[in-house]
């Protein structure tokens, strides 16, 4: 009996509150939807890569959950607002929306192809636009909503060879402040997370001396989880969480501070 209160007293109060997760199908987003939906939200996966995303409704559904997949691409404003209509009939309405997508193409500024700075920046910037104004007027006509932009210490502090990116998510950061004083009327709350040096398979890439480079900078000497940045996702969409809206969280192990 201790340990079932002790599990109930751990989980979130989003039960059935519906959640679209971009870029749901593996690393961060992956562990975003798994999260969501081990505090009982229902979860609907927009995802370029429909096998990856077929994945996580498996194994959601395999442990009692409710999931949707949606094969998406966030650039094109069209099929984010089909998708978005197709989960409203689907689930009755969005509570949630968190914009994880995004995409590197790394070079130094005077080496970078203007199709790589173009690319970036439809995906990570131009694809949270898409999402959150296909979403936002359910969000608005029901007075809720709980939007997390996943943003990245890199637009805070920037990054040789990665101009793109960092323009993208400082850009992400001020699109989220300036929205959350647009919609905080309607009972809407709006935040980023900017995670720091992330154990995913986008950092696996790098070598072991790019991987010490970078953790010689951590104060806590490590990468983080996914599963630590999905912790406080989940926190943010919760009602635990309602009173915080127009902030930037960096979880980076102190890298940024």
């Amino acid at each position: 009996m201790n340990n079932e209160l002790r599990t109930m007293n751990n989980k979130m109060n989003i039960k059935n509150r519906v959640a679209i997760v971009t870029g749901g199908g593996q690393g961060i987003g992956k562990e975003i939807c798994l999260r969501l939906a081990e505090n009982e939200a229902k979860i609907v996966i927009f995802d370029i890569n429909e096998e990856l995303s077929q994945e996580v409704v498996r194994e959601i559904k395999a442990k009692g959950g409710s999931s949707l997949a949606l094969k998406v691409d966030v650039t094109k404003y069209e099929e984010v607002n089909g998708a978005t209509q197709q989960a409203i009939d689907k689930f009755k309405g969005i509570d949630i929306l968190i914009n994880n997508a995004g995409i590197t193409k790394d070079s130094l500024l005077l080496r970078m192809k203007e199709e790589d700075w173009n690319r970036v920046l439809q995906v990570n910037l131009n694809g949270t636009f898409n999402c959150l104004k296909a979403v936002l007027r359910s969000m608005v006509k029901q007075k809720y909503g709980r939007v997390v932009n996943i943003s990245s210490v890199i637009g805070i502090r920037g990054n040789i060879g990665q101009a793109n990116y960092s323009a993208s998510k400082a850009g992400i950061i001020g699109l989220t402040k300036s929205l959350a004083r647009e919609v905080g009327r309607y009972g809407i709350t709006v935040n980023a997370v900017a995670p720091g040096f992330i154990d995913t398979a986008m950092t696996r890439r790098l070598n072991k001396e790019a991987v010490d480079a970078i953790i010689s900078q951590v104060p806590l000497q490590r990468m983080g989880k996914p599963g630590e940045v999905a912790s406080l996702v989940t926190y943010l969409v919760s009602e635990e969480a309602a009173y915080i809206t127009g902030e930037v969280i960096k979880i980076d192990g102190g890298m940024a501070m």
